[in-house]
């Protein structure tokens, strides 16, 4: 099966990437973007669901990545973690996008992880920092870890040069470009938004500036 393909599709088929290229949307990390891509969504629909986790499934095997526990990153890595660890009898633990301030104020919740080989799980990646800020939480506990699997990848230079950085291999479902030719071929965008969101594409940064969507 070609995992790339069918799960682009399956995110476009259950509606969860959206194209507003009049009323962009603000990521985390500031970049202003006329497309979005929400996996949340997956749960809520066990059969696209359970292609995901075979996805993950198939991409360990086909790595070879060897693992003892599997990490989820809250809140959207959580159940994708969770179920990956049950289907392959790993034990899972999920890690805190920061510590609660009370308590052991931990970020890594559920296990012990010290000198065991993490598989970390996150649902989406645009430039990296909330899952290597998860990666630096789970080496901080004394995690061996080397290898993040992801739903979807914006493919962003920065995210490549920061997860080589930190020295993570990492691993995607799919990818944006992937997202966008399946929804061209399925006629899920218009012509005029094709148009805007290749320009995106090309300079997501300074997409915003070029159409006047920065000014206050």
């Amino acid at each position: 099966m070609d995992y790339q393909k069918e799960i682009a599709r399956a995110l476009l088929e259950i509606g969860a990437v959206g194209f507003k290229p009049k009323e962009p949307l603000t990521f985390k990390m500031g970049m202003i973007s006329p497309v979005y891509v929400d996996n949340r969504i997956f749960p809520s629909h066990p059969e696209k669901f359970h292609l995901v986790i075979e996805g993950f499934q198939n991409l360990v095997k086909e790595k070879n990545i060897d693992f003892d526990m599997v990490a989820g990153i809250a809140v959207g890595g959580i159940p994708y973690s969770a179920v990956l660890g049950y289907e392959m009898g790993k034990p899972s633990v999920f890690v805190r996008k920061e510590s609660k301030g009370y308590g052991k104020n931990k970020r890594v919740e559920g296990g012990d992880v010290n000198r065991k080989k993490i598989l970390l799980v996150e649902d989406l990646v645009s430039t990296g920092s909330s899952s290597l800020s998860g990666v630096l939480a789970l080496r901080e506990e004394g995690a061996l870890l080397e290898n993040c699997v992801i739903i979807v990848s914006y493919e962003f230079p920065e995210s490549k040069e920061n997860f080589e950085k930190e020295k993570v291999m990492l691993h995607a479902l799919t990818n944006f470009p992937t997202i966008f030719d399946q929804a061209v071929e399925m006629k899920k965008i218009s012509e005029e938004e094709k148009k805007i969101v290749e320009d995106w594409y090309t300079d997501p940064w300074g997409w915003a500036g070029r159409h006047g969507f920065d000014k206050k």
